[in-house]
């Protein structure tokens, strides 16, 4: 057994994945840190710009539809498959079986591609997030750790660093897990368990170390009593159905895009991406610049009490619609959380209740409404604001969200989404079977 042992410790062939594996993880943390800086400046150059009284407030007008033309057209030559999210790509990509397809949604010219172009989205005002990004990122890491160190379990693979890249993106490592076990694999398998955890622990180390330790939205006094159950119901079946309007609405448009795009795909989604720049230029102008960029601090203010604007909810929703179904990169994870905080500020300011309780609330809600992962939902929203003392209610909130997104709409966005991206490497591969056909018979 000795013997065994010594063999096996240093058996080169058994360190080589196990190394390339750490240093995979390592790599998600700190390239999550590094994308998470460029967007901070990306989003303040753009409010420097913007941001000064008189008539640059109006250079959103000019600047935020010709970013998002550029956007769509370098994810159309340059890097096919990066649009949207990402978290569909990569739930796609679990699902696929051949390396090649694999490869054509997973790659390091994708998560470099995914970078580019989600800082250049926020640049030009974009209502996006960088976290869904960072999901593809991270699985397109760990894919490719898996190609250099020899590793099985791509699928495996996949999944964590998926999971590594909520986790490191929003500095909640629970939340990453769930992201894992309840959005990402909806048929998840326990063997799976080691490599989501050890890359988890990986990535949040190297994140931690060069971010330090934080929660997003900073920490939230806000304590649900017994009397505020009415508050609960409002921002649960409120929120849920606002979040569900949003999902529905935007898988209604993708197909309708996909449609009208047929015949000459360049010209009208250049065009389609031109034209939602310019209403979420509109629309950040009328708002005083608040639906802007990611919605960060907005989400923030609310959390730490402070009331937002009755309409900023609808605005922020309207301005990441219109981001969404333009084409180009971006996620929907933090823009979603401001709208939910505004949804929650809202109702809060009518019942007199407590402003950050109601956003945490209303963030549960929506996000709970969007995505329909509730467990996700109150996970990641709990460890962003450490609202620990109102569990219960987060719990409850994020359920009520759930259970009316799925009677206004059955399918869940992300895995909606995935769809579009499997079914087309379907078709690739039989047309690549029929030429070949077509070859062998000539």
């Amino acid at each position: 057994m000795l013997r065994r042992s010594q063999a096996m410790w240093g058996n080169a062939r058994v360190w080589r994945p196990r190394l390339v594996f750490w240093a995979g993880a390592l790599a998600i943390g700190v390239v999550s840190v590094g994308f998470a800086e460029l967007a901070d400046i990306a989003q303040h150059m753009f409010k420097q710009v913007t941001g000064i009284a008189g008539w640059t407030a109006y250079l959103p007008l000019v600047i935020t539809p010709a970013g998002f033309a550029l956007s769509a057209y370098l994810a159309i030559t340059l890097f096919p498959n990066s649009q949207g999210s990402g978290i569909p790509q990569a739930i796609a990509a679990r699902h696929l079986t051949d390396d090649d397809d694999r490869e054509r949604l997973l790659s390091l010219k994708m998560a470099a591609g995914k970078i580019l172009l989600t800082v250049l989205g926020l640049l030009s005002g974009a209502s996006i997030g960088r976290e869904g990004p960072t999901v593809q990122v991270g699985a397109s890491l760990m894919l490719q750790a898996a190609r250099v160190g020899g590793m099985a379990h791509a699928r495996g693979l996949i999944l964590a660093g998926s999971a590594a890249g909520v986790a490191a993106a929003f500095n909640t490592p629970l939340a990453g897990i769930v992201f894992a076990i309840e959005e990402m694999g909806r048929s998840y398998q326990s063997r799976a368990n080691g490599l989501v955890l050890t890359t988890v622990i990986l990535s949040g180390l190297a994140a931690s170390a060069l971010a330090g330790k934080y929660t997003y939205f900073g920490e939230t006094t806000a304590s649900a009593a017994f009397s505020d159950w009415l508050l609960v119901i409002l921002c649960g079946i409120g929120g849920g159905a606002f979040g569900a309007i949003f999902s529905a609405a935007a898988l209604q448009a993708s197909r309708r895009v996909r449609r009208w795009a047929g015949t000459q795909p360049m010209r009208r989604l250049l065009l389609l991406a031109t034209g939602c720049g310019l209403a979420v230029a509109v629309v950040g102008i009328l708002s005083g610049g608040m639906t802007f960029g990611t919605g960060y601090e907005q989400a923030r203010y609310a959390v730490e009490g402070n009331a937002l604007p009755w309409y900023y909810f609808l605005a922020k929703l309207i301005a990441g619609l219109l981001s969404m179904i333009s084409g180009i990169p971006g996620g929907i994870f933090a823009p979603s959380l401001s709208v939910g905080a505004g949804f929650g500020s809202a109702v809060g300011q009518l019942l007199g209740s407590s402003i950050g309780l109601a956003a945490i609330l209303g963030m549960a809600g929506y996000f709970a409404g969007v995505v329909q992962a509730p467990m996700t939902a109150f996970v990641i929203i709990l460890e962003m604001t450490g609202s620990h003392d109102s569990i219960i209610a987060l719990m409850c909130t994020a359920m009520l969200g759930y259970g009316t997104a799925r009677i206004i709409s059955h399918e869940p966005l992300y895995h909606a989404l995935s769809r579009v991206f499997i079914a087309d490497a379907i078709r690739r591969r039989r047309a690549e079977g029929a030429q070949a056909a077509g070859q062998t018979s000539n």
